[in-house]
């Protein structure tokens, strides 16, 4: 028996935790911070079995070291060409992760863009899709290393996932991204839905994760971005040619990033 529970960290970061209930083993996704992982472990009377990194950036990593320290020969699985020093367990995209002790066989997707380094974890059997910053719940990251161009080719790999495949995502950012995207698409029925539904979760202190792939691409307006009418409201000092498939993403980050 699997399940997936959100370990709150910072502001609005989830830590992932991947719980085999039968042997109380559990795996964790982008630790940023190891107090709220040990806590959660010692609640839960867990062993902690792996780590998995997306990318490098602090606020994924930082609690690495310190688990690592609490546990010998803990395994690290990271980005082959990360800058992070910590993984012990390199992985290349299209390989294919193996944890034993929970059956899974993660997918390894290079997903650039955010950072140069970055992977997203898919597992086709549970239909489970860690994504760190690459994709989020209406949105999607901020172009720190990567190309307007490879975050596109991106949101076009990951949109080729199964509709029911559940997105978990690091940061809950749903409220501002959806109301950034309603700004887009004004008239998204989808979209208005979803946002009635998100602002109740949060009201209730709920987390508005995961979401899936088949809802990401009615309501995202990142992975929508090819669609004709996507840039119409947006300014015209953000505004470009859409002369290439990655120019409507490039306007719409573009806006995000003042907006």
């Amino acid at each position: 028996m699997l399940q997936v529970k959100p370990i709150k960290a910072f502001k609005d970061n989830y830590i992932w935790a991947i719980i085999n209930t039968e042997n109380q083993h559990c795996v964790v996704v982008d630790p940023g911070d190891a107090e709220p992982v040990i806590a959660f472990i010692s609640e839960h009377q867990l062993t902690l079995s792996a780590i998995l990194i997306t990318h490098h950036h602090w606020d994924h990593t930082n609690g690495v070291e310190k688990l690592c320290s609490l546990q010998a020969s803990l395994p690290v699985y990271g980005p082959k060409n990360s800058p992070f020093a910590g993984i012990t367990e390199p992985l290349s995209a299209n390989t294919v992760c193996q944890l034993t002790d929970f059956d899974l066989s993660f997918h390894i997707l290079a997903t650039p863009g955010h950072t140069l380094d970055h992977i997203c974890y898919y597992e086709p059997q549970q239909d489970w899709l860690f994504c760190g910053d690459t994709l989020f719940s209406g949105g999607c990251g901020r172009l720190f290393e990567g190309t307007a161009d490879q975050m596109f080719q991106s949101m076009v790999k990951l949109s080729q996932l199964p509709d029911k495949t559940a997105v978990y995502c690091t940061h809950e950012y749903t409220q501002s991204n959806l109301i950034f995207a309603l700004v887009i698409e004004p008239q998204n029925l989808d979209l208005l839905q979803h946002h009635k539904k998100v602002d109740a979760l949060r009201l209730a202190n709920k987390a508005s994760l995961p979401s899936s792939i088949g809802l990401e691409k009615k309501i995202n307006p990142f992975m929508r971005s090819t669609e004709q009418h996507i840039t119409e409201h947006v300014p015209i000092e953000h505004q470009q040619a859409l002369t290439e498939p990655w120019h409507g993403l490039a306007v719409l980050r573009r806006y995000k990033d003042h907006f």
